[in-house]
């Protein structure tokens, strides 16, 4: 049965190989990238490959909150359903390190951009869908100041917190959900993979990526995953395992969850 499935962050990488390996398997892919020439050869590469099933591609900074709200209305027009959210699209080093509201751009393109995305999907998702979170083993207890924008990180700091709290997250929506909503899974793909933001940020040219694209095609549509929301796995282990402590902690995710939702309801 041929799905809808959206992958963010899908003009290079994983996310584009991922894309390309779900329009082989027949489903509709709906591509998302910043940069609009990237983005439509993208799309032209997808058309290659056979298919009788669509590809649509949407345009969005997910460094600038109101973007993903404006993307996700475009998705909701053109889409009654979505059958899985890969919710891929992460940044790590840059040069513009800081959003127009003065926000670290790792907390807001790895975890409020995601937030808010889903969040504005749900209503096109049921108990049959899924939301894919790409986590990282990279992980590191959350500050909220630094979330706030109150305190600087280094670039490898702000990563590896807003990789944490990522996971922090799915493990919330998915208890808030429960059996009637998407399963909602975080996945670390595997550690040092050759994707763009590897190279340029550790200078190596990193392991296959089709280490990360199986896990992720698994995750989105093996019943590997099909009772696994709230949790997450760790690809360089090949099983689910525990995030780091925090991870766990009902107390500090609440917290988290409660600077979440305040940072995107002041960006509107």
């Amino acid at each position: 049965m041929s799905m809808t499935i959206l992958v963010t962050g899908s003009t290079d990488g994983i996310g584009l190989e991922t894309a390309k390996a779900l329009r082989e398997k027949g489903h509709t892919v709906l591509l998302h990238g910043r940069n609009l020439q990237k983005l439509e050869a993208a799309k032209a590469d997808l058309l290659k490959i056979p298919s009788s099933a669509d590809v649509e591609a949407f345009q969005s900074d997910f460094s600038k909150l109101a973007e993903v709200t404006r993307m996700a209305a475009e998705i909701r027009k053109r889409h009654e359903r979505i059958d899985v959210l890969i919710n891929n699209a992460g940044i790590f080093r840059t040069p513009v390190e800081l959003t127009d509201d003065g926000l670290d751009i790792r907390f807001v393109v790895n975890l409020l951009a995601p937030y808010l995305l889903t969040r504005e999907l749900l209503p096109l998702m049921d108990g049959s869908s899924r939301v894919v979170n790409l986590s990282s083993a990279a992980q590191a207890p959350v500050s909220l100041d630094a979330l706030e924008g109150q305190v600087r990180l280094s670039p490898m700091d702000a990563y590896a917190q807003s990789k944490l709290a990522l996971t922090m997250w799915t493990r919330f929506l998915a208890g808030v959900l429960g059996a009637e909503g998407p399963v909602v899974v975080a996945v670390n793909p595997g550690s040092l993979l050759a994707s763009k933001m590897v190279k340029e940020g550790f200078g190596v040219s990193g392991k296959d990526l089709g280490i990360g694209v199986d896990i992720l095609l698994r995750a989105a549509l093996s019943d590997m995953f099909a009772n696994a929301t709230g949790k997450y796995f760790d690809n360089d282990g090949g099983r689910f395992s525990d995030p780091h402590p925090d991870g766990l902690s009902d107390t500090k995710t609440a917290k988290l969850m409660k600077a979440v939702e305040g940072l995107v309801s002041k960006a509107g």
